[in-house]
Protein backbone atom coordinates (compact mmCIF):
# COMPACT_ATOMS: atom_id res chain seq x y z
CA UNK A 1 0.00 0.00 0.00
CA UNK A 2 1.47 3.66 -0.89
CA UNK A 3 0.51 6.58 0.39
CA UNK A 4 0.65 10.10 -1.62
CA UNK A 5 0.80 13.44 -0.02
CA UNK A 6 -1.27 15.62 -2.49
CA UNK A 7 -1.64 19.10 -1.56
CA UNK A 8 -4.33 19.87 -4.75
CA UNK A 9 -7.38 18.53 -4.45
CA UNK A 10 -8.18 19.03 -8.08
CA UNK A 11 -4.93 17.68 -9.33
CA UNK A 12 -5.87 14.97 -7.33
CA UNK A 13 -9.16 14.32 -9.69
CA UNK A 14 -7.34 14.79 -12.83
CA UNK A 15 -4.68 11.90 -11.85
CA UNK A 16 -7.97 9.33 -10.11
CA UNK A 17 -10.30 10.06 -12.46
CA UNK A 18 -9.21 8.51 -15.79
CA UNK A 19 -6.78 4.97 -15.29
CA UNK A 20 -5.33 3.41 -17.55
CA UNK A 21 -7.08 0.13 -18.84
CA UNK A 22 -3.72 -1.72 -18.50
CA UNK A 23 -3.83 -1.27 -14.17
CA UNK A 24 -6.34 0.49 -11.89
CA UNK A 25 -5.30 1.61 -7.98
CA UNK A 26 -8.52 1.56 -6.07
CA UNK A 27 -9.07 4.30 -3.52
CA UNK A 28 -9.55 2.76 0.04
CA UNK A 29 -10.05 5.89 2.59
CA UNK A 30 -10.52 5.98 6.48
CA UNK A 31 -14.37 6.49 6.32
CA UNK A 32 -14.50 4.91 9.67
CA UNK A 33 -12.06 6.35 11.26
CA UNK A 34 -11.43 10.01 12.69
CA UNK A 35 -8.74 11.63 10.46
CA UNK A 36 -7.02 15.31 11.27
CA UNK A 37 -6.05 16.81 7.93
CA UNK A 38 -3.65 20.05 7.84
CA UNK A 39 -5.26 22.87 6.05
CA UNK A 40 -4.73 22.17 2.42
CA UNK A 41 -3.38 18.32 2.74
CA UNK A 42 -4.62 15.33 2.83
CA UNK A 43 -3.51 12.04 2.74
CA UNK A 44 -5.10 9.11 -0.05
CA UNK A 45 -4.38 5.43 0.67
CA UNK A 46 -3.70 3.09 -2.00
CA UNK A 47 -4.68 -0.50 -2.60
CA UNK A 48 -4.01 -2.82 -5.70
CA UNK A 49 -7.43 -4.86 -4.77
CA UNK A 50 -10.68 -4.16 -3.75
CA UNK A 51 -10.15 -3.42 0.21
CA UNK A 52 -7.61 -3.88 2.66
CA UNK A 53 -10.55 -4.15 4.64
CA UNK A 54 -12.29 -6.95 2.50
CA UNK A 55 -10.72 -10.43 2.93
CA UNK A 56 -10.80 -12.04 -0.86
CA UNK A 57 -12.04 -15.74 -1.29
CA UNK A 58 -8.57 -16.66 -3.01
CA UNK A 59 -6.52 -16.15 -0.27
CA UNK A 60 -5.55 -17.08 3.42
CA UNK A 61 -5.00 -15.04 6.62
CA UNK A 62 -1.87 -15.12 8.86
CA UNK A 63 -3.38 -18.22 10.02
CA UNK A 64 -3.97 -20.27 7.28
CA UNK A 65 -7.61 -20.36 7.06
CA UNK A 66 -9.63 -19.50 3.94
CA UNK A 67 -10.48 -15.91 4.08
CA UNK A 68 -13.61 -14.38 2.87
CA UNK A 69 -14.61 -11.48 1.48
CA UNK A 70 -16.20 -10.18 4.40
CA UNK A 71 -15.11 -6.83 6.32
CA UNK A 72 -13.82 -6.84 10.03
CA UNK A 73 -13.03 -5.04 12.49
CA UNK A 74 -9.44 -6.65 13.38
CA UNK A 75 -6.30 -4.32 12.52
CA UNK A 76 -3.07 -5.90 12.68
CA UNK A 77 -0.57 -4.17 15.71
CA UNK A 78 1.82 -2.20 13.65
CA UNK A 79 2.35 0.86 15.01
CA UNK A 80 6.48 1.05 16.00
CA UNK A 81 5.87 2.43 19.79
CA UNK A 82 2.90 -0.01 20.45
CA UNK A 83 2.47 -0.40 24.40
CA UNK A 84 0.85 -3.98 25.25
CA UNK A 85 -1.98 -4.27 27.68
CA UNK A 86 -1.30 -6.63 30.50
CA UNK A 87 -3.79 -8.84 29.45
CA UNK A 88 -2.95 -8.84 25.84
CA UNK A 89 -1.33 -11.44 23.95
CA UNK A 90 -2.41 -10.83 20.66
CA UNK A 91 -5.65 -10.48 20.55
CA UNK A 92 -7.79 -7.66 18.70
CA UNK A 93 -7.96 -4.37 20.84
CA UNK A 94 -11.78 -4.46 21.13
CA UNK A 95 -12.93 -3.51 25.07
CA UNK A 96 -15.26 -6.85 24.75
CA UNK A 97 -12.70 -9.31 24.45
CA UNK A 98 -11.66 -11.85 26.93
CA UNK A 99 -12.41 -11.45 30.24
CA UNK A 100 -11.94 -14.52 31.55
CA UNK A 101 -9.01 -16.02 33.84
CA UNK A 102 -5.88 -17.90 32.46
CA UNK A 103 -4.66 -21.43 32.92
CA UNK A 104 -2.14 -22.01 36.16
CA UNK A 105 1.49 -21.20 34.82
CA UNK A 106 4.04 -23.74 34.92
CA UNK A 107 7.76 -23.99 36.73
CA UNK A 108 10.73 -24.13 35.11
CA UNK A 109 14.11 -24.76 36.35
CA UNK A 110 15.77 -21.61 34.79
CA UNK A 111 20.06 -21.46 35.84
CA UNK A 112 19.77 -23.63 38.12
CA UNK A 113 16.95 -21.85 40.19
CA UNK A 114 13.10 -22.93 40.19
CA UNK A 115 11.09 -19.97 38.65
CA UNK A 116 7.46 -20.10 38.31
CA UNK A 117 6.88 -18.24 34.74
CA UNK A 118 3.27 -16.31 34.34
CA UNK A 119 2.33 -13.91 32.55
CA UNK A 120 2.57 -10.28 33.61
CA UNK A 121 2.22 -9.48 37.12
CA UNK A 122 -0.78 -7.14 36.43
CA UNK A 123 -0.87 -3.02 36.97
CA UNK A 124 -0.87 -3.64 40.71
CA UNK A 125 2.32 -6.11 40.71
CA UNK A 126 3.90 -3.18 38.32
CA UNK A 127 2.64 -0.48 40.71
CA UNK A 128 4.48 -2.12 43.76
CA UNK A 129 7.54 -2.76 41.50
CA UNK A 130 7.62 0.86 40.49
CA UNK A 131 7.57 2.08 44.02
CA UNK A 132 10.20 -0.35 45.06
CA UNK A 133 12.34 0.80 42.21
CA UNK A 134 11.94 4.48 43.20
CA UNK A 135 12.23 3.67 47.11
CA UNK A 136 15.41 2.06 46.15
CA UNK A 137 17.31 4.97 44.25
CA UNK A 138 15.91 7.30 46.72
CA UNK A 139 17.42 5.03 49.65
CA UNK A 140 20.85 4.90 47.48
CA UNK A 141 20.87 8.46 46.93
CA UNK A 142 20.33 9.18 50.71
CA UNK A 143 23.35 6.86 51.72
CA UNK A 144 25.55 8.37 48.34
CA UNK A 145 25.45 4.66 46.79
CA UNK A 146 24.96 6.24 43.73
CA UNK A 147 28.38 7.09 42.16
CA UNK A 148 29.37 8.88 39.17
CA UNK A 149 31.55 7.37 35.92
CA UNK A 150 34.72 8.62 37.47
CA UNK A 151 34.21 6.95 40.66
CA UNK A 152 32.94 3.50 38.77
CA UNK A 153 36.29 3.86 37.04
CA UNK A 154 38.78 4.37 40.34
CA UNK A 155 36.44 1.45 42.12
CA UNK A 156 37.11 -0.93 39.34
CA UNK A 157 41.28 0.02 39.21
CA UNK A 158 43.41 -1.45 36.50
CA UNK A 159 42.70 -5.07 37.58
CA UNK A 160 42.57 -6.05 33.70
CA UNK A 161 39.47 -7.41 33.99
CA UNK A 162 38.34 -9.48 31.22
CA UNK A 163 34.69 -10.72 30.51
CA UNK A 164 33.85 -12.64 26.77
CA UNK A 165 30.15 -12.93 25.63
CA UNK A 166 29.08 -13.20 21.89
CA UNK A 167 32.09 -11.22 20.70
CA UNK A 168 31.83 -9.29 23.53
CA UNK A 169 35.35 -7.83 25.46
CA UNK A 170 35.87 -5.74 28.01
CA UNK A 171 39.40 -4.08 28.79
CA UNK A 172 39.01 -2.23 32.25
CA UNK A 173 42.93 -1.45 32.00
CA UNK A 174 42.32 1.48 30.08
CA UNK A 175 39.53 2.56 31.36
CA UNK A 176 37.00 2.37 28.70
CA UNK A 177 35.53 -1.05 28.19
CA UNK A 178 35.15 -2.00 24.53
CA UNK A 179 31.72 -4.12 23.66
CA UNK A 180 32.46 -6.25 21.18
CA UNK A 181 29.80 -6.24 18.38
CA UNK A 182 26.74 -7.99 16.57
CA UNK A 183 26.38 -7.97 12.67
CA UNK A 184 23.74 -5.17 12.08
CA UNK A 185 23.36 -5.98 8.40
CA UNK A 186 26.52 -6.93 7.65
CA UNK A 187 27.76 -3.96 10.04
CA UNK A 188 29.96 -3.78 12.86
CA UNK A 189 29.19 -1.77 16.31
CA UNK A 190 32.20 -1.11 19.39
CA UNK A 191 30.33 0.57 21.34
CA UNK A 192 32.57 2.12 24.51
CA UNK A 193 31.89 2.41 28.66
CA UNK A 194 31.04 5.99 27.90
CA UNK A 195 29.19 5.98 24.73
CA UNK A 196 26.74 2.97 26.20
CA UNK A 197 26.10 5.24 29.36
CA UNK A 198 25.13 8.01 27.13
CA UNK A 199 22.89 5.93 25.05
CA UNK A 200 21.02 4.47 27.98
CA UNK A 201 21.10 7.29 30.17
CA UNK A 202 17.21 7.86 29.86
CA UNK A 203 17.11 4.05 31.17
CA UNK A 204 19.26 4.70 34.03
CA UNK A 205 17.17 7.21 34.77
CA UNK A 206 14.08 5.13 35.28
CA UNK A 207 15.52 1.80 36.43
CA UNK A 208 18.30 0.15 38.52
CA UNK A 209 20.27 -0.48 35.70
CA UNK A 210 22.95 -2.69 35.55
CA UNK A 211 26.10 -2.57 32.94
CA UNK A 212 26.40 -5.77 33.24
CA UNK A 213 22.99 -5.86 31.06
CA UNK A 214 24.50 -3.83 28.21
CA UNK A 215 25.51 -6.74 25.55
CA UNK A 216 22.04 -8.75 25.94
CA UNK A 217 20.79 -4.31 25.65
CA UNK A 218 22.87 -3.60 22.68
CA UNK A 219 21.68 -7.31 20.64
CA UNK A 220 18.00 -6.79 21.70
CA UNK A 221 18.31 -3.43 20.40
CA UNK A 222 19.05 -4.95 16.91
CA UNK A 223 15.43 -6.33 16.65
CA UNK A 224 13.90 -3.03 17.43
CA UNK A 225 14.00 -2.40 21.22
CA UNK A 226 13.81 1.14 22.58
CA UNK A 227 14.52 2.45 26.04
CA UNK A 228 10.78 2.40 26.62
CA UNK A 229 10.59 -1.12 25.51
CA UNK A 230 13.68 -2.16 27.87
CA UNK A 231 11.72 -0.73 30.91
CA UNK A 232 8.54 -2.46 30.12
CA UNK A 233 10.17 -5.78 29.82
CA UNK A 234 11.47 -4.29 33.67
CA UNK A 235 8.56 -3.99 35.15
CA UNK A 236 6.86 -7.08 33.63
CA UNK A 237 9.75 -9.39 34.32
CA UNK A 238 12.99 -8.08 35.44
CA UNK A 239 15.38 -10.69 35.41
CA UNK A 240 14.68 -11.51 31.79
CA UNK A 241 17.64 -8.55 31.67
CA UNK A 242 19.72 -10.78 33.61
CA UNK A 243 20.24 -13.50 31.05
CA UNK A 244 23.35 -14.01 29.27
CA UNK A 245 23.69 -12.44 26.04
CA UNK A 246 24.44 -16.09 24.76
CA UNK A 247 21.64 -17.92 26.33
CA UNK A 248 19.11 -15.14 25.05
CA UNK A 249 20.81 -15.35 21.10
CA UNK A 250 20.48 -19.07 21.13
CA UNK A 251 16.84 -18.87 22.43
CA UNK A 252 15.66 -16.38 20.06
CA UNK A 253 17.47 -17.93 17.24
CA UNK A 254 15.81 -20.76 17.84
CA UNK A 255 12.49 -18.88 17.56
CA UNK A 256 13.66 -17.29 14.17
CA UNK A 257 14.08 -20.60 12.61
CA UNK A 258 10.79 -21.96 13.56
CA UNK A 259 9.08 -19.86 11.67
CA UNK A 260 8.90 -16.52 13.75
CA UNK A 261 9.43 -13.24 11.60
CA UNK A 262 12.32 -10.70 12.78
CA UNK A 263 9.57 -8.03 12.79
CA UNK A 264 7.72 -9.78 15.60
CA UNK A 265 10.43 -10.69 18.11
CA UNK A 266 9.73 -7.37 19.49
CA UNK A 267 6.40 -7.98 20.03
CA UNK A 268 6.93 -11.06 21.71
CA UNK A 269 9.20 -10.14 24.51
CA UNK A 270 7.44 -6.88 25.20
CA UNK A 271 4.46 -9.63 25.70
CA UNK A 272 6.50 -12.45 27.58
CA UNK A 273 9.76 -11.13 28.29
CA UNK A 274 10.29 -14.75 30.39
CA UNK A 275 10.93 -16.07 26.41
CA UNK A 276 14.34 -15.30 27.51
CA UNK A 277 14.83 -17.74 30.32
CA UNK A 278 13.67 -20.76 28.63
CA UNK A 279 15.63 -23.38 27.17
CA UNK A 280 15.47 -24.40 23.79
CA UNK A 281 15.87 -27.80 25.04
CA UNK A 282 13.81 -28.48 28.10
CA UNK A 283 10.60 -25.88 26.95
CA UNK A 284 10.85 -24.63 23.42
CA UNK A 285 11.52 -27.59 21.63
CA UNK A 286 8.67 -29.40 23.54
CA UNK A 287 5.79 -26.64 22.99
CA UNK A 288 6.72 -26.58 18.88
CA UNK A 289 6.20 -30.01 19.49
CA UNK A 290 3.23 -30.26 20.58
CA UNK A 291 1.75 -27.54 18.82
CA UNK A 292 3.15 -29.61 15.51
CA UNK A 293 1.35 -32.58 16.92
CA UNK A 294 -2.04 -30.98 16.29
CA UNK A 295 -1.76 -30.98 12.48
CA UNK A 296 -0.60 -27.08 12.57
CA UNK A 297 1.47 -26.57 9.17
CA UNK A 298 5.19 -25.90 10.05
CA UNK A 299 4.79 -22.67 7.79
CA UNK A 300 2.15 -21.65 10.70
CA UNK A 301 3.85 -22.16 13.64
CA UNK A 302 5.96 -19.02 14.05
CA UNK A 303 2.88 -16.49 13.61
CA UNK A 304 1.22 -18.91 16.82
CA UNK A 305 3.51 -18.03 18.53
CA UNK A 306 3.90 -14.19 17.49
CA UNK A 307 0.00 -14.29 18.36
CA UNK A 308 0.35 -16.18 21.79
CA UNK A 309 3.71 -16.29 22.88
CA UNK A 310 2.75 -16.58 26.89
CA UNK A 311 1.84 -20.57 25.55
CA UNK A 312 5.15 -21.21 26.63
CA UNK A 313 4.24 -20.64 30.09
CA UNK A 314 2.33 -23.18 30.49
CA UNK A 315 3.31 -27.00 30.87
CA UNK A 316 2.61 -29.25 28.12
CA UNK A 317 1.21 -32.14 29.88
CA UNK A 318 -0.28 -30.14 32.44
CA UNK A 319 -2.11 -27.62 31.20
CA UNK A 320 -2.16 -27.74 27.53
CA UNK A 321 -2.95 -30.78 26.52
CA UNK A 322 -5.71 -31.33 29.00
CA UNK A 323 -7.17 -28.38 27.25
CA UNK A 324 -6.95 -30.32 24.08
CA UNK A 325 -8.52 -32.73 25.58
CA UNK A 326 -11.46 -31.01 26.43
CA UNK A 327 -12.47 -28.91 23.29
CA UNK A 328 -12.55 -32.84 21.98
CA UNK A 329 -14.23 -34.64 24.77
CA UNK A 330 -16.30 -31.71 26.20
CA UNK A 331 -16.86 -28.85 23.66
CA UNK A 332 -17.21 -31.70 20.73
CA UNK A 333 -14.46 -30.03 17.95
CA UNK A 334 -13.53 -32.94 15.70
CA UNK A 335 -10.07 -33.96 16.22
CA UNK A 336 -9.05 -33.52 12.58
CA UNK A 337 -11.03 -29.55 12.91
CA UNK A 338 -8.40 -28.94 15.99
CA UNK A 339 -5.34 -27.76 14.63
CA UNK A 340 -7.49 -24.96 12.30
CA UNK A 341 -9.16 -23.95 15.21
CA UNK A 342 -5.98 -23.08 17.30
CA UNK A 343 -4.93 -21.10 14.05
CA UNK A 344 -7.91 -19.40 13.58
CA UNK A 345 -7.57 -18.57 17.47
CA UNK A 346 -4.21 -19.36 19.36
CA UNK A 347 -5.26 -17.74 22.95
CA UNK A 348 -7.83 -21.11 23.08
CA UNK A 349 -4.75 -22.78 24.44
CA UNK A 350 -3.85 -20.83 27.51
CA UNK A 351 -7.70 -20.03 28.37
CA UNK A 352 -9.54 -21.29 31.13
CA UNK A 353 -11.35 -23.37 28.17
CA UNK A 354 -13.75 -25.04 30.66
CA UNK A 355 -15.13 -21.63 32.25
CA UNK A 356 -14.81 -19.66 28.47
CA UNK A 357 -17.15 -22.44 26.71
CA UNK A 358 -19.62 -23.34 30.04
CA UNK A 359 -20.75 -19.67 29.96
CA UNK A 360 -20.96 -18.90 26.67
CA UNK A 361 -22.73 -21.80 26.03
CA UNK A 362 -25.03 -21.42 28.64
CA UNK A 363 -25.98 -17.83 27.46
CA UNK A 364 -26.56 -18.75 23.41
CA UNK A 365 -28.93 -21.94 25.12
CA UNK A 366 -30.87 -19.26 26.83
CA UNK A 367 -31.06 -16.45 25.04
CA UNK A 368 -31.32 -17.70 21.60
CA UNK A 369 -32.49 -21.41 22.16
CA UNK A 370 -29.25 -22.83 20.51
CA UNK A 371 -28.54 -26.13 20.02
CA UNK A 372 -25.64 -27.63 21.23
CA UNK A 373 -24.61 -28.46 17.57
CA UNK A 374 -24.85 -24.68 16.27
CA UNK A 375 -23.05 -23.48 19.19
CA UNK A 376 -19.90 -25.94 18.51
CA UNK A 377 -20.12 -24.70 14.76
CA UNK A 378 -19.77 -21.21 15.95
CA UNK A 379 -16.70 -22.13 17.45
CA UNK A 380 -15.13 -23.70 15.01
CA UNK A 381 -15.68 -20.94 12.49
CA UNK A 382 -14.98 -18.12 14.83
CA UNK A 383 -13.60 -19.39 18.02
CA UNK A 384 -12.84 -15.99 19.08
CA UNK A 385 -16.41 -16.68 20.36
CA UNK A 386 -14.99 -17.70 23.11
CA UNK A 387 -13.04 -14.74 24.01
CA UNK A 388 -15.76 -12.36 24.09
CA UNK A 389 -17.41 -10.45 27.06
CA UNK A 390 -20.67 -11.80 27.30
CA UNK A 391 -22.36 -7.96 28.16
CA UNK A 392 -20.10 -5.75 26.10
CA UNK A 393 -19.48 -8.09 22.91
CA UNK A 394 -22.41 -10.73 22.46
CA UNK A 395 -25.59 -9.00 23.94
CA UNK A 396 -25.29 -5.88 22.56
CA UNK A 397 -25.06 -7.34 18.65
CA UNK A 398 -27.74 -9.65 19.58
CA UNK A 399 -30.17 -7.31 20.87
CA UNK A 400 -29.25 -4.78 17.94
CA UNK A 401 -30.33 -8.16 15.39
CA UNK A 402 -33.67 -8.36 16.95
CA UNK A 403 -33.84 -4.07 17.15
CA UNK A 404 -34.28 -4.05 13.43
CA UNK A 405 -37.44 -6.91 13.53
CA UNK A 406 -35.62 -10.59 13.50
CA UNK A 407 -36.64 -13.19 15.47
CA UNK A 408 -34.54 -15.26 17.82
CA UNK A 409 -34.57 -17.81 14.67
CA UNK A 410 -33.41 -15.84 12.23
CA UNK A 411 -30.39 -14.38 14.73
CA UNK A 412 -29.65 -18.10 14.92
CA UNK A 413 -29.54 -18.72 11.41
CA UNK A 414 -27.11 -15.78 10.93
CA UNK A 415 -24.84 -16.00 13.52
CA UNK A 416 -24.18 -19.70 12.63
CA UNK A 417 -23.92 -19.16 9.04
CA UNK A 418 -21.36 -16.01 10.20
CA UNK A 419 -20.58 -16.24 13.52
CA UNK A 420 -18.15 -13.30 12.51
CA UNK A 421 -21.09 -10.77 12.93
CA UNK A 422 -20.39 -11.03 16.67
CA UNK A 423 -16.62 -9.09 16.05
CA UNK A 424 -18.39 -6.17 13.83
CA UNK A 425 -18.26 -2.38 15.29
CA UNK A 426 -22.14 -1.35 16.06
CA UNK A 427 -21.83 1.93 15.30
CA UNK A 428 -19.15 1.69 12.38
CA UNK A 429 -20.43 -1.29 10.68
CA UNK A 430 -23.64 -2.89 11.64
CA UNK A 431 -26.11 0.14 11.73
CA UNK A 432 -24.96 1.88 8.69
CA UNK A 433 -25.04 -1.42 6.52
CA UNK A 434 -28.99 -2.18 7.85
CA UNK A 435 -29.98 1.87 6.56
CA UNK A 436 -28.67 1.38 3.43
CA UNK A 437 -30.19 -2.11 3.14
CA UNK A 438 -33.48 -0.55 4.03
CA UNK A 439 -33.57 2.89 2.52
CA UNK A 440 -31.01 2.27 -0.54
CA UNK A 441 -31.49 -1.24 -1.56
CA UNK A 442 -35.24 -0.80 -0.68
CA UNK A 443 -34.64 -4.87 1.19
CA UNK A 444 -36.07 -6.34 4.07
CA UNK A 445 -34.43 -7.60 7.19
CA UNK A 446 -35.67 -11.35 5.89
CA UNK A 447 -33.19 -11.78 3.40
CA UNK A 448 -29.74 -11.11 5.81
CA UNK A 449 -31.19 -14.73 6.72
CA UNK A 450 -30.65 -15.80 3.05
CA UNK A 451 -27.65 -13.47 2.99
CA UNK A 452 -25.82 -12.97 6.08
CA UNK A 453 -22.39 -12.18 4.79
CA UNK A 454 -23.99 -8.84 3.35
CA UNK A 455 -23.28 -7.58 7.19
CA UNK A 456 -19.88 -8.47 6.90
CA UNK A 457 -19.28 -6.91 3.34
CA UNK A 458 -17.26 -3.26 3.41
CA UNK A 459 -20.22 -0.75 2.55
CA UNK A 460 -17.79 1.32 0.94
CA UNK A 461 -15.92 -0.48 -1.21
CA UNK A 462 -18.52 -3.08 -2.33
CA UNK A 463 -21.82 -2.70 -1.18
CA UNK A 464 -22.35 0.94 -2.44
CA UNK A 465 -20.14 1.26 -5.46
CA UNK A 466 -22.07 -2.08 -6.91
CA UNK A 467 -25.50 -1.07 -6.29
CA UNK A 468 -24.64 2.74 -7.87
CA UNK A 469 -22.85 1.40 -10.73
CA UNK A 470 -26.36 -0.90 -11.77
CA UNK A 471 -27.98 2.26 -11.07
CA UNK A 472 -25.94 4.24 -13.37
CA UNK A 473 -26.13 1.39 -16.13
CA UNK A 474 -30.17 1.20 -15.48
CA UNK A 475 -29.88 -2.23 -14.51
CA UNK A 476 -31.03 -2.62 -10.96
CA UNK A 477 -34.25 -3.27 -10.27
CA UNK A 478 -37.29 -1.36 -9.31
CA UNK A 479 -37.98 -3.57 -6.20
CA UNK A 480 -35.46 -4.79 -3.94
CA UNK A 481 -31.91 -4.73 -4.85
CA UNK A 482 -30.72 -8.37 -5.22
CA UNK A 483 -28.38 -9.05 -2.61
CA UNK A 484 -26.79 -12.21 -4.77
CA UNK A 485 -24.66 -9.35 -6.81
CA UNK A 486 -22.69 -8.52 -3.69
CA UNK A 487 -21.70 -11.76 -3.10
CA UNK A 488 -19.24 -12.37 -6.52
CA UNK A 489 -15.58 -11.46 -7.36
CA UNK A 490 -15.20 -7.74 -9.24
CA UNK A 491 -14.79 -10.26 -13.07
CA UNK A 492 -17.76 -12.24 -11.66
CA UNK A 493 -20.27 -9.39 -11.21
CA UNK A 494 -18.72 -7.38 -14.33
CA UNK A 495 -20.07 -10.40 -16.25
CA UNK A 496 -23.06 -11.49 -14.76
CA UNK A 497 -24.99 -8.76 -13.59
CA UNK A 498 -23.48 -5.78 -15.16
CA UNK A 499 -22.17 -7.27 -19.19
CA UNK A 500 -19.63 -4.49 -19.14
CA UNK A 501 -15.90 -4.29 -18.45
CA UNK A 502 -14.30 -5.14 -15.27
CA UNK A 503 -12.49 -1.65 -16.21
CA UNK A 504 -15.11 0.49 -16.85
CA UNK A 505 -16.32 -0.46 -13.04
CA UNK A 506 -13.25 -0.12 -11.63
CA UNK A 507 -13.14 3.86 -12.81
CA UNK A 508 -16.44 4.11 -11.45
CA UNK A 509 -15.38 3.13 -8.13
CA UNK A 510 -12.98 5.17 -7.83
CA UNK A 511 -14.78 8.31 -8.95
CA UNK A 512 -17.24 7.29 -6.05
CA UNK A 513 -14.70 6.71 -3.60
CA UNK A 514 -13.00 10.23 -4.17
CA UNK A 515 -16.52 11.66 -4.32
CA UNK A 516 -17.31 10.10 -1.17
CA UNK A 517 -14.21 11.36 0.50
CA UNK A 518 -14.48 14.58 -0.44
CA UNK A 519 -18.04 15.23 1.03
CA UNK A 520 -16.45 14.30 3.95
CA UNK A 521 -13.21 16.33 3.61
CA UNK A 522 -15.60 18.93 3.33
CA UNK A 523 -17.02 18.29 6.48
Amino acid sequence: MAALSLHNFNHLVSILSSPSSSSFWNLSFAFNNEVRFKKGKFLVFLSTHSNPKILKSNKKSRFGQRITPYDTDQEEEEDEDEEFDDNDDGMAGDDWLMNDDFAQPHEYVVNGKKIKSRKGSGREGNRRLQEQRKGSKALKSRQGLIISEDQMDVRHGNDGLKRKSVGNSYRSSTKTKEAGSFDVDGGRMLVSKTSRENRYQRLSDEIDLDEKWFPLLDYLSTFGLKDTHFIQMYERHMPSLQINVCSAQERLDYLLSVGVKQRDVRRILLRQPQILEYTVENNLKSHVAFLMSLEIPSSRIGQIIACAPSLFSYSVENSLKPTVRYLIEEVGINEHDLGKVVQLSPQILVQRIDISWNTRYMFLSKELGAPRDSIVKMVKKHPQLLHYSIDDGLLPRINFLRSIGMRNSDILKVLTSLTQVLSLSLEDNLKPKYLYLINELNNEVHSLTKYPMYLSLSLDQRIRPRHRFLVSLKKAPKGPFPLGSLVPSDECFCQQWAGTSLDKYLAFRQRLLLKEFAKKYEK
